[in-house]
């Protein structure tokens, strides 16, 4: 977070280029507009480290359909429905 705020920092206060601060510390000039961003719309609380974990899983089912489909499952084929 403290790298974040610096480079902010250089960039708000010092009226840096977004370049400058980008060869500075290491990282490209997309990550400090990002950074700039998070920190225009929340302030220096916005500049904490987040979670890398994804959101969601896109191939998952949802619950509800897998306990339908368990469930499915589990019930015995009656006689005549059962394929020869």
């Amino acid at each position: 977070m403290e790298q974040r705020y610096q480079a902010v920092s250089f960039v708000v206060h010092d009226g840096e280029s977004v370049v400058e601060v980008a060869r500075r510390f290491n990282v490209s000039r997309q990550t400090v507009h990002a950074w700039l961003a998070r920190y225009e719309r929340g302030g220096l609380a916005a500049l904490v480290d987040r979670s890398h974990r994804p959101k969601g899983c896109a191939h998952q089912m949802p619950a509800g359909l897998t306990l339908w489909k368990l469930s499915v499952r589990a019930r015995p084929i009656p006689s005549s429905e059962a394929v020869c």
